[in-house]
């Protein structure tokens, strides 16, 4: 199906769903959560007429050990066809970690969402740790399920979310829809949540400056932190498995270093290559967050499923037997970045960057970052994107490969897509998202798209734009309608003939009688003017105007 009446079919069905307010979209998710956030979802299975599967959702989702002292678990059982649950479900629930079993026990829902406060304990000294696990709660008469009526909760307490690491949710549905009902074939669900465990370290530099870090593990704990003042790299190791049976289980493994904002080497804007096991990672691997902390950048390992295969495979059998993995973090050179937004009317902003010395024939890592009104990165959304040229032609086109439940996820609110563009020109990116988190939530649903242009190959700096502030009047007016569009394009003229605006320009347009300038161009020039985009973004609507010969130079 062309791309284009694929996103078009997906915003009717965007549109039709926040009218009626109801999503009736069947829910297909083929990623696994698991492995370094707080909700997963098994793989389908047949259950009559229906395909089955549950979700299984930890909150507080960015779940810290001794952090909280209740957390809630969530298990949804679902026909995925439909997305409505099945009623009066009893489920066998055990909690695992590292092949140790923390709690097992039968539980009772009568809608289908079973939620169980969880209260970890602390200094459990038995080698069986389940014998430390207590449950409360209500038997249902038939099957024995624990339950809680009116707003209650069942309760697990004991050595579970004490540790940070990887836990694994095994259910069984042993009876749905009454409780009289058992099925008829075991149906057996396996899900993996992860709980964030923050070690704090040192850095010692050469200066003699303590700086300090933390590693948030949403894996295992860390071990042998070091740092390298000869090129300020950062590196530790933690248990992994790495025989390919259980890689291939792997969907991701998620780690964060948190550096001050103040320590230069790991400063925002500056480049980083990645090292698992000696072996490069894909800059996809790699993602820097400066929006959460106001004193402190985030930097994301996060190593895919697939990547964990490549460096398997590239180093070859004798590494199956390995016990641990070893991470390391070394930064690079400044880099210098073109960049432009592109804003939707739910709020959403899209903040599109690049490396400013890459060009045309370029492999160029575009990074995609979703930020709200405030600022604050929007995660675990699905998007997808297209370009096209100034002519309407579609040169490149990404939904990820998943037909049914279309979308890139970017479960940290950051992306990076790698993109080669053909020729020097002015391209149209086209951005939609499809929605947020495992229940596919609608509220920044919707399409956007804005305008930009990438240098020649070997470009060393970013193109010269300078515009004066009296300018921001000229569009005010032009955005509100006091002046005409031919009034506004013979203004721009001027003021680039006379170098008063300084711009980088395309090839010289014809200069174009019948002036009708695009809608979006208007947009951008009310955000200028109200301080909401910067000088480049104000610009490139310019750069398009003159390449279409609306304006001559």
């Amino acid at each position: 199906m062309d791309l284009s009446l694929f996103l078009l079919l997906n915003i009717i069905i965007c549109v039709i769903i926040s009218l009626v307010l109801l999503i009736s979209v069947p829910v297909y998710v083929n990623d696994v959560f698991g492995h370094g956030l707080g909700m997963d979802m098994a793989p389908p299975v047949n259950f009559g007429d229906s395909k089955v599967t549950i979700i299984t959702q930890i909150s507080p989702q960015d779940l810290s050990v001794g952090n909280v002292d209740s957390a809630n678990l969530a298990i949804r059982f679902f026909d995925q066809l439909t997305n409505q649950n099945f009623n009066s479900v009893t489920y066998q629930v055990e909690v695992w970690r590292s092949g140790e079993l923390l709690a097992r026990d039968i539980f009772y829902d009568s809608t289908g969402d079973l939620n169980v406060e969880v209260r970890p304990e602390f200094g459990c000294t038995e080698s069986d740790k389940w014998k430390c696990t207590t449950v409360y709660g209500e038997e249902e008469p038939i099957l024995g399920g624990k339950f809680a009526r009116g707003e209650g909760r069942p309760v697990i307490e004991g050595p579970i979310f004490d540790k940070g690491g990887l836990y694994n949710v095994n259910v069984e549905i042993l009876s749905a829809v009454s409780p009289k009902q058992l099925v008829a074939e075991r149906l057996i669900f396996d899900t993996f949540v992860s709980v964030a465990q923050e070690q704090d370290f040192i850095i010692q530099t050469a200066q003699a400056e303590e700086i300090p870090v933390v590693v948030k593990t949403y894996y295992d704990d860390v071990n042998n932190f070091k740092f390298d003042n000869n090129d300020n790299s950062i590196s530790f190791d933690m248990p992994f498995d790495w025989r390919p049976d259980y890689v291939d289980l792997v969907q991701v493994v998620h780690e964060e270093i948190q550096v001050p904002k103040t320590f230069d080497p790991y400063k925002e804007g500056n480049k980083l290559k990645g090292y698992v096991d000696g072996v490069e990672v894909d800059s996809r691997v790699l993602l820097i967050d400066p929006y959460s902390y106001e004193d402190t950048n985030i930097l994301h390992f996060l190593v895919t499923g697939t990547e964990l295969k490549r460096i398997n495979e590239e180093l070859g059998s004798k590494h199956h037997d390995k016990k641990t993995i070893f991470f390391e973090l070394v930064p690079q050179s400044e880099l210098q970045k073109n960049s432009f937004d592109i804003k939707f009317n739910t709020g959403m902003t899209v903040k599109m960057s690049w490396d400013s010395n890459l060009g045309v024939g370029d492999e160029i890592p575009f990074e995609f970052t979703f930020v709200d009104q405030n600022g604050k990165l929007v995660k675990d959304l699905r998007y997808g994107y297209s370009i096209s040229d100034n002519k309407g032609n579609e040169i490149f086109a990404n939904v990820d490969t998943n037909t049914m439940n279309p979308g890139i996820l970017a479960s940290e609110g950051i992306d990076i897509q790698r993109i080669t563009i053909p020729s020097q020109d002015i391209y149209k990116m086209n951005v939609i998202i499809f929605g947020q988190g495992i229940n596919n939530d609608q509220k920044y649903a919707g399409t956007a798209s804005s305008f930009f242009e990438v240098g020649p190959q070997g470009q060393k700096s970013p193109k010269e734009i300078s515009i004066p502030d009296w300018v921001r009047n000229n569009a005010k007016w032009w955005s509100e309608g006091s002046i005409g569009d031919k009034d506004f394009a013979s203004g721009i003229q001027f003021m680039i003939k006379e170098r008063i605006i300084k711009i980088p320009t395309t090839e010289n347009g014809q200069a174009n009688q019948n002036v009708k300038i695009p809608d979006w161009v208007r947009n951008n020039a009310k955000w200028w003017s109200e301080g909401s985009i910067g000088d480049k973004d104000f610009a490139s609507g310019i750069q398009y105007l003159i390449k279409i010969g609306i304006i001559s130079v």
